[in-house]
C-alpha cells in the first residue's frame, strides 16, 4: 500500500502526515523530494498502535530514532470521547446563583411540537457544580473576589468529589479575567484546569461554559494520548491539526482539546484549499467520504470558519472549519425499516468487522458492499491488490435485503447507492445553495477512499458540470497535515456599536490578539517576521442574535458595505439600521513547510489494464491505472480509474483527464 510519486518541487525534508479515521489510518510521507502514501486499519481502542505500525511498515524506524522526521497528526481522540460521553470526571466552578447554568442552557427545544421530548443529557451533575464569589459586571468591574477560605473550601470539595478536571466559567470573564485567574492559580497544582477566559474570550456564558467544560473533560484524555504518541515517535517533533485548519505543537495541544474536535476533517480542507490555490480553481464544494461518515464544506478563496458548530448535543463556539457531517460513508449499513423501506446509515460497520467484502467477519450490507456487487470495486486493484475483496460475502450481505424487498441483487445494490447519494446531495445543498451560493463556477471536489465512486452522480444531482478528484484523494486529510501552516486563531468579545469604536481602540484590540498569536508561535520556534496576520470582525445589525464575519482591511466604509452584501446573499435582504461589533478576530500563521506539490511529466498515453463488467452496462468498460495515465490524456466515460487507495467511476456522459499535478479533472459532456 505504498505508492511513490515524482520529485517535482517538494522540499528535501522528511514530513509525515497522519490522519486517524474510523476505518483506516492514512499516512502521507514527504521524504527526499518524493511523496509516498500508506494505509493501515485503525485501532480505535489505542489509536497510536496503528500509527506506530504504519511508521514501521513505511520503513521509518531508523529516521525516527535519529529525530529527523516531523510528524503532523490529525486525531479523533477528542471527537470520539465527546461523542461517546467518555470525558474525565469534571467539576464546574461558577458564580453564586449560577450552578445550573449549563443544565438550563438556552431552553430551546429540539422538537418543538413533541409534548414528551427526550431529556437532554446534563453536562455536569449538580453535585459537581460549585459556586464562589468573583462577580464581574457588564462593564468589566469586579464586584467581589473569592477569599483564601473560599478557595481552601473549594479544594476540599473537589477532593471529596473525586474529580480529575475543573472548568471555571464566571460571568463576563472575557472583560475581566482576574477572578478566574485567582481560582485557576489555586487549583492548577492538583487538577487539570480550564478557565473560560482562555478557552473562549467571548460573550455568551452558556456557549463559553460548554466550550470550557468540553476542554476540561477532554483535556486529560487528549494529553495522555499525545504523551503516549510522543513517546512512540521520540525524539521526533510532533504537531497536531486544529479544527481551524492550522497546526499546533503537541505539547501545547493537550491544553486545547476543544480545538481538536474537527482535527481530521480540517486536514482534508487544508489540502483542498492548497490544491485550489495551486490549480487556480478558487471555488470548491468538497465532500470527504470515508468509512463512517461524509463531511461536506465550501471553499471560496479560503477555508470558511464558523463559531456555530456542534458536537453531539453540545454547541461548540470555538472557531472551526464550517462543515456539515452526515452518517453516510463506505461502511454505512443498509437495512429495511419497520415500514418495509430501504434505509442507509447512520450506523457504520467501522474498522471491525467492517463491510462484508473486507472478509473480516462483517455480514451486514454496506455502501462498499453495494459498490462491490455492482462491479465498481475490482478485487485485483483494491488497495493496490494488498487487500483481498470477498465478493461472495458482499453478494450474500446484499441478498439479505433483496429477498424481503422483492428486488434483484443488482437493483438492491443500486438502491443502496442511490439513497447514500441522496443523503450526500442534501448535505451539499445545505452548505452551499441554502446559503445563497450559485454553483455555476464551483468544482465538486471529492476525497476520502469512497468519494470517487460517487462524484459524477452527485455533480449531476447538483447540476454541476465540473468536478475534480485530487491526486492522493484517498488520503487527502493526511496530505493536509503536511501542507497546513502553523497558526493560531484568536478572538475577543467587544459588543459595542460599531461607530462608537474609534480607529485607535480597534487597533488596540487587534494588536493585543496579534501579540498573543506571535508569542504562541514564537514558543514553537517561528520567527515573527515569518508570520502573516489576517484580521476580521464579527458584525450584526443591532438587535440581532447572529452575526457575520467580515474581513478587516482598515476601511470602515468598505467593512460596512461588505457586511450588507454578505447579509443580503445569506438572508435575501439588507437593513438600514446601525451595526454592532460583536467580536474581534485575528489569525496569525506561518508559511507551510511545503509550498508546492510535484508536477507530472508523463506524455505517453496509457491503455486500459483490463475491462470490467458493471451492472447497467451491456459491454465491459475499460479500467485504467491512474499512475499510468499521461497528462491531459482524454478518457471518455464509462470507465474506472483505479489507484492504490481509491477508485473513480467516470460515468457515461462525462470525460476526464489528468492535470499537471495529477488531479483528475472531470467534465460533463452533452452526449
Amino acid at each position: 500500500m505504498t505508492q511513490p510519486s515524482h520529485p517535482g518541487t517538494l522540499p528535501q525534508v522528511a514530513i509525515l502526515g497522519v490522519d486517524t479515521g474510523g476505518t483506516f489510518t492514512d499516512f502521507v510521507l514527504l521524504q527526499d523530494g518524493a511523496l509516498r502514501i500508506h494505509k493501515v486499519l485503525s485501532t480505535p481502542d489505542s489509536p497510536e498502535r496503528a500509527i506506530l505500525q504504519g511508521i514501521q511498515e513505511l520503513g521509518l524506524d531508523e529516521i525516527v530514532r535519529s529525530g529527523a522526521l516531523t510528524v503532523i497528526h490529525g486525531s479523533t481522540v477528542a471527537t470520539n470521547a465527546a461523542l461517546e460521553g467518555k470525558g474525565v470526571k469534571t467539576a464546574l466552578v461558577t458564580n453564586i446563583g449560577f450552578k445550573d447554568l449549563l443544565t438550563i442552557g438556552r431552553q430551546t427545544r429540539r422538537e418543538l411540537y413533541n409534548l414528551q421530548p427526550t431529556a437532554q443529557p446534563i453536562p455536569v451533575p449538580a453535585d459537581r457544580c460549585f459556586e464562589l464569589p468573583g462577580r464581574v459586571d457588564r462593564n468589566g468591574t469586579q464586584l467581589d473576589a473569592p477569599s483564601a477560605d473560599d478557595l481552601a473550601a473549594l479544594r476540599e470539595q473537589l477532593r471529596v468529589a473525586g474529580v480529575e478536571a475543573v472548568a471555571i466559567n464566571l460571568l463576563f470573564s472575557f472583560l475581566n479575567p482576574a477572578p478566574e485567574q485567582a481560582i485557576q492559580q489555586a487549583l492548577a497544582p492538583d487538577w487539570f484546569v480550564s478557565a473560560s477566559h482562555q478557552v473562549l474570550a467571548e460573550a455568551g456564558e452558556y456557549e463559553r461554559g460548554i466550550a470550557t467544560w468540553l476542554n476540561a473533560s477532554l483535556g486529560p484524555k487528549v494529553s495522555h494520548y499525545l504523551q503516549r504518541l510522543q513517546a512512540g515517535v521520540a525524539p521526533c517533533p510532533l504537531s497536531v491539526m486544529q479544527s481551524t485548519g492550522g497546526t499546533m505543537d503537541a505539547t501545547r495541544a493537550g491544553q486545547r482539546a476543544v480545538d481538536m474536535l474537527l482535527s481530521g476533517p480540517a486536514g482534508g480542507l487544508a489540502a483542498a484549499q492548497f490544491i485550489a490555490r495551486q490549480t487556480g480553481l478558487g471555488k470548491l464544494l468538497t465532500f470527504d467520504m470515508g468509512g463512517t461518515s461524509t463531511d461536506v464544506a465550501l471553499i471560496d478563496g479560503g477555508i470558511q470558519l464558523t463559531s456555530e458548530g456542534r458536537i453531539g448535543p453540545w454547541p461548540v463556539a470555538v472557531p472551526q472549519v464550517d462543515m456539515h457531517t452526515i452518517g453516510a460513508g463506505g461502511g454505512s449499513i443498509a437495512y429495511v425499516d419497520a415500514g418495509g423501506l430501504l434505509q442507509v446509515g447512520p450506523e457504520s460497520a467501522g474498522a471491525a468487522p467492517g463491510p462484508a467484502c473486507y472478509g473480516k467477519g462483517g455480514s451486514q450490507p454496506t455502501v462498499t458492499d453495494a459498490n462491490a456487487v455492482l462491479g465498481r470495486l475490482q478485487p485485483e486493484y483494491f488497495l493496490g491488490g494488498n487487500m483481498q475483496l470477498d465478493l461472495n460475502a458482499a453478494q450474500q450481505a446484499v441478498d439479505t435485503l433483496a429477498r424481503p424487498l422483492g428486488l434483484t441483487r443488482e437493483h438492491t445494490a443500486q438502491g443502496i447507492i442511490d439513497i447514500a447519494n441522496e443523503h450526500m446531495v442534501r448535505a451539499l445543498r445545505v452548505i452551499s445553495i441554502e446559503r445563497g451560493h450559485h454553483l455555476d463556477d464551483f468544482h465538486l471536489c471529492c476525497f476520502g477512499g469512497a468519494g470517487g465512486l460517487h462524484v459524477c452522480a452527485l455533480a449531476q444531482a447538483l447540476e454541476m458540470k465540473h468536478a475534480i478528484v485530487p491526486n492522493q484523494g484517498g488520503v487527502l486529510s493526511a496530505l493536509g497535515m503536511v501542507v497546513a501552516p502553523q497558526s493560531r486563531q484568536l478572538s475577543h468579545g467587544v459588543q459595542t456599536p460599531l461607530r462608537a469604536l474609534t480607529q485607535h481602540q480597534l487597533d488596540d484590540h487587534f494588536n493585543r490578539l496579534q501579540q498573543q498569536g506571535v508569542a504562541a508561535l514564537a514558543a514553537e520556534g517561528v520567527a515573527a517576521e515569518a508570520l502573516t496576520v489576517e484580521r476580521s470582525l464579527d458584525i450584526r445589525y443591532q438587535g440581532q442574535r447572529f452575526y457575520l464575519n467580515v474581513d478587516w482591511q482598515g476601511d470602515r466604509a468598505a467593512l460596512e458595505a461588505s457586511f450588507h452584501q454578505q447579509h443580503e446573499q445569506r438572508y435575501g435582504h439588507r437593513l438600514s439600521i446601525p451595526l454592532e461589533l460583536v467580536n474581534v478576530r485575528c489569525r496569525v500563521q506561518a508559511a507551510p513547510l511545503v509550498q508546492a506539490l510535484p508536477t507530472l511529466t508523463r506524455t505517453t498515453a496509457a491503455a486500459p489494464r483490463s475491462r470490467a463488467r458493471l451492472a447497467g452496462h451491456s459491454d465491459p468498460i475499460p479500467v485504467y491505472w491512474r499512475e499510468d495515465l499521461a497528462v491531459s490524456q482524454p478518457l471518455a466515460g464509462p470507465a474506472l480509474v483505479a489507484e492504490t487507495i481509491s477508485t473513480t467511476l467516470v460515468q457515461r456522459g462525462w470525460r476526464a483527464h489528468l492535470d499537471h499535478w495529477g488531479n483528475l479533472r472531470l467534465e460533463q459532456t452533452l452526449d
